[in-house]
């Protein structure tokens, strides 16, 4: 007889940090770490009402808090991640909140003039009416092409591939939970390394969902259209969040899989295979959010059935 699907207390999700993984739960954000020393740190920090109040299930509002909780959230345990490092090793004192924000700013700047402005730039070199269907196709392109070009040169760092094992861990970890397997290295190594509801298949989503919003905007004075790739992010980013939200729950249909394929695809660059030792960072993160949720030890025995 078939094993039957756990049903989860929560729909967990989170991302990798320094030498571990964050994962959200109901009403906190819990990070867990493997220090130098070998020992795994765990953090915990209770969310504000922002987060986790009636306008986190309000569509489209929801999308642009959850575009919020990501940065917010990735400040945090990057934060915490590197002060536990540099607490250990020595070099120096803790990260100080200022810089981080001041980085957080930067690399924002970063992401918009390379991903929205850096596109419409280019395009505008082609021989392309702005007025055509072409153009907005031919910029979309260049966006998903940059895109994969970066994520692609990043995943050859080794400090990055060492942060894509931990996304690794991260997804296997949700995704034997999500099956009723038991929270062990063991029984959780054999799930995929990809996920529904991960990030990359997101901002893949974003930048399919852009190439539409900016031809709505049409044929515009450069400095409109300049300004459109701008405010229209968190526009874009909404419903972007509404069709992983749909797809999530609906990942037996064809359609939606067919809409996700090239999302899941992505993560085979943001993603790599965990050793065990990543697996218990991400597993101690996973239980201690798990047994916040449901108010009791976590006790787990049924194994789930084995994804590829």
């Amino acid at each position: 007889m078939a094993e039957k699907k756990k049903e989860p207390v929560f729909h967990y999700g989170g991302q990798a940090v320094i030498e571990g993984v964050m994962i959200r739960d109901r009403t906190q954000l819990v990070t867990a770490i493997r220090k130098p020393d070998g020992s795994v740190t765990v953090d915990k920090q209770s969310l504000s009402s922002l987060y986790t109040g009636k306008a986190r299930t309000w569509p489209l509002i929801r999308g642009i808090i959850v575009l919020i909780e990501s940065l917010v959230f990735g400040i945090k345990t990057l934060m915490f991640s590197a002060n536990e490092a540099l607490e250990d090793v020595g070099e120096g004192e803790n990260v100080s909140g200022w810089w981080v924000w001041l980085v957080l700013a930067a690399s924002l700047a970063f992401a918009v003039a390379v991903f929205f402005l850096g596109p419409l730039f280019l395009t505008q070199l082609l021989p392309i009416s702005r007025s055509s269907v072409l153009f907005y196709l031919t910029e979309g392109v260049i966006r998903m092409v940059i895109f994969i070009l970066y994520l692609w040169a990043i995943s050859l760092m080794p400090d990055i591939r060492r942060v894509f094992a931990y996304h690794g861990a991260e997804h296997k970890t949700v995704n034997g939970y999500e099956a009723g397997a038991a929270l062990e290295p063991q029984a959780v190594k054999g799930y995929s390394k990809a996920h529904v509801r991960c990030g990359g298949s997101f901002l893949f989503v974003v930048l399919i969902i852009a190439i539409i919003v900016f031809s709505l905007v049409g044929k515009q004075a450069l400095w409109l259209m300049i300004l459109s790739r701008v405010v229209l992010v968190p526009v874009i980013a909404a419903l972007g969040y509404e069709v992983i939200f749909f797809g999530a729950r609906h990942t037996d249909s064809l359609w939606v899989k067919i809409v996700l394929k090239p999302g899941m695809w992505v993560q085979s660059f943001t993603t790599r295979e965990p050793d065990d030792k990543q697996l218990e960072v991400a597993i101690a993160a996973m239980k201690t959010a798990v047994e916040a949720d449901e108010g009791r030890p976590l006790i787990v025995t049924e194994p789930g059935p084995q994804q590829a």
